[in-house]
């Protein structure tokens, strides 16, 4: 088989500004042994990055919650995020403000000889890249989207946004291979959150999510979607939901950095409402669509 080429993308690794041919970690590092880190993925719009300082506050929840040393700080990031954003229109030949990018954090705990226990004083492997950002077409927007169903079948620290993601790539897989774009999952019963993205349910004009907790990873889009329900006076409410109310929802949706606000139309081959987005998907829409187009710098 053969092994892909990798771009010439730029990247930033342990202090360094580089490509990412050239970027080389050990075979030691914990986050290739183990998974034993922890990532970011920032929203690039018009050159600039959205919900920043919320991704920023999320990186330091899940430094905090495994245990990895926090070197860098908000303002550093904000700096090496800006440089990444210039370097990537500049790799691709384009004006930094006619970029839409992806900017990918990883920081693992460092290297060490292979040992389950977590080992002391490690110098965490600091890793961030940017990459082309292709949202959701304007079929999907208008269309929405066919998604399947299946039991969570992964851990219980979901809220940890955790590079070990082979349930999440399992998960994804269901969905591909029913030509799905998500698999929406539950656990005993209720909903929780979707490969790579939150569902949300709507039901008599009520938006309705699964709490904050340790079961669901609190997408950025958590905050973000109850502001833009307030700002259209749409009831929003955290709690838990069954499966039946989601297969008897009027509207569902899948929100994240690349789905934006999308409308799930098709669940396991049935009709969700309508069969169409709703009213409420493209008030939700529209109203992020503003949003993104006045990113925090």
């Amino acid at each position: 088989m053969s092994t892909p080429v990798l771009p010439p993308l730029p990247c930033y690794l342990n202090g360094d500004f580089t490509l990412l041919p050239d970027a080389k970690i050990s075979v030691m590092d914990r986050g290739f042994i183990f998974g034993d880190g922890i990532y970011e993925v920032v929203p690039v719009y018009g050159g600039l990055p959205f919900r920043f300082e919320q991704h920023m506050a999320r990186l330091d929840r899940s430094l905090s919650l495994t245990r990895i040393p926090n070197t860098i700080s908000h303002a550093q990031w904000h700096d090496i995020t800006l440089k990444l954003i210039a370097a990537y229109a500049h790799s691709t030949g384009a004006t930094v403000e006619n970029t839409d990018q992806l900017v990918y954090i990883q920081i693992t705990r460092g290297v060490a000889m292979r040992d389950h226990v977590m080992p002391e004083n490690l110098t965490p492997t600091v890793f961030a890249m940017s990459n082309r950002f292709a949202p959701p077409s304007a079929e999907q927007f208008a269309r929405g989207v066919a998604c399947v169903s299946a039991d969570d079948f992964r851990w219980q620290k979901a809220n940890i946004k955790s590079t070990s993601l082979l349930g999440a790539v399992f998960a994804r897989q269901i969905s591909f291979d029913a030509g799905a774009v998500e698999t929406v999952m539950f656990r005993d019963g209720t909903l929780s959150e979707a490969a790579a993205s939150n569902v949300w349910v709507v039901k008599d004009g009520v938006v309705l999510g699964p709490p904050r907790d340790h079961l669901v990873l609190e997408g950025i889009r958590y905050g973000l979607l109850e502001e833009l329900c307030q700002a259209q006076r749409i009831p929003f409410q955290l709690r838990r939901i069954t499966r039946d109310e989601v297969l008897q929802a009027d509207e569902l949706l899948l929100t994240s950095a690349t789905k934006e606000v999308l409308a799930i139309t098709l669940l396991d081959g049935k009709p969700v409402g309508s069969g169409a987005p709703g009213p409420i998907a493209r008030a939700l829409n529209a109203a992020y669509q503003r949003a993104k187009s006045q990113p925090s710098s």
